[in-house]
């Protein structure tokens, strides 16, 4: 039934039941006609029997082609209904990708405002120690210093 996916499916449908209608047709006619019919047409009495098992083997031919075809209708629309689904994930997935996105640019630039701020106190504290301490003399690092530097190693509020 591969076959099927390359014909169009009006196509296919108008030649199933086609085969459908005229098997029921002359399974009909051979099964319960045929006895008129071979009075009027004394020659084919003597084919009577094989085109009886003709005209039920084209209707079972019928029925198995419209089973496949619907069998083949609803794999593709299960097919389509799946495809929807990841259409609707994928734009799922790009919103949530541009609030990640946004998140993760909010927090760099907390990191880096925090870090300009800390890179302005220190520089603001450090020209106070510049001028205390002379040049040769011992250096204390100031307590300032130290808790600029606690801060900076803190992990930024969520």
């Amino acid at each position: 039934m591969w076959i099927l996916h390359f014909l169009p499916a009006g196509f296919l449908e108008f030649v199933i039941n086609s085969i459908l209608v005229v098997g029921l047709i002359s399974t009909v006619v051979t099964l319960f006609v045929i006895n008129k019919l071979l009075m009027w047409f004394p020659g084919i009495a003597g084919y009577y029997r094989l085109i009886q098992a003709a005209s039920v083997a084209v209707f079972l031919l019928g029925v198995y082609l419209k089973g496949g075809y619907s069998t083949e209708m609803q794999w593709r629309e299960r097919v389509a209904q799946a495809e929807a689904r990841v259409i609707e994930a994928e734009q799922q997935s790009k919103e949530e990708n541009i609030k990640i996105v946004e998140k993760v640019v909010k927090r760099i630039e907390i990191v880096r405002t925090r870090g300009d701020d800390i890179i302005k106190y220190v520089d603001r504290e450090v020209v106070k120690y510049d001028v205390k301490f002379a040049p040769g003399g011992v250096c204390e690092i100031p307590q300032e210093f130290i808790i600029a530097h606690n801060r900076a190693a803190e992990a930024p509020p969520k």
